[in-house]
């Protein structure tokens, strides 16, 4: 049984910093691309970041692009999103998610494409 276990989200000032943890168990992490996305109220849900299971690509969206980084520790089945400089805008249920993915090169962005998902993990960012 698949399970993405999201941690590390909470309240944050503006400009401050913030790590969001997803833990992948019951699957083989090579071959798995990785991605966050997130969901304010009344929103659809947005893609964040994503990342190839090699790490030698990544695709963060403009709203967070030099601000949030992802990244991925395989030997950990673990993937992080950094968040630095967080804004009031920011603020929504971030999701981990998991797509069956063996290309090196090509980094999922649709939330269509991944096949996976985490419960969640609130993110609220007070100015």
């Amino acid at each position: 049984q698949v399970q993405l276990i999201e941690f590390g989200g909470g309240l944050v000032q503006a400009g401050g910093s913030l790590r969001l943890s997803c833990a992948a168990s019951g699957l083989t992490f090579s071959g798995i691309a990785m991605g966050w996305f997130r969901q304010a109220p009344g929103q659809e849900r947005e893609f964040v970041a994503a990342i190839t299971w090699s790490s030698n690509n990544t695709y963060h969206a403009n709203s967070v692009k030099g601000r949030f980084t992802i990244s991925r520790d395989n030997a950990k089945n673990t993937v992080y999103l950094q968040m630095n400089s967080p804004k009031p805008e920011d603020t929504a249920v971030y999701y981990c998610a998991a797509a069956r993915n063996p290309y090196s090169t090509y980094v999922p962005r649709s939330k269509h494409e991944y096949d996976f998902w985490g419960q969640g993990t609130q993110v609220t960012v007070s100015s």
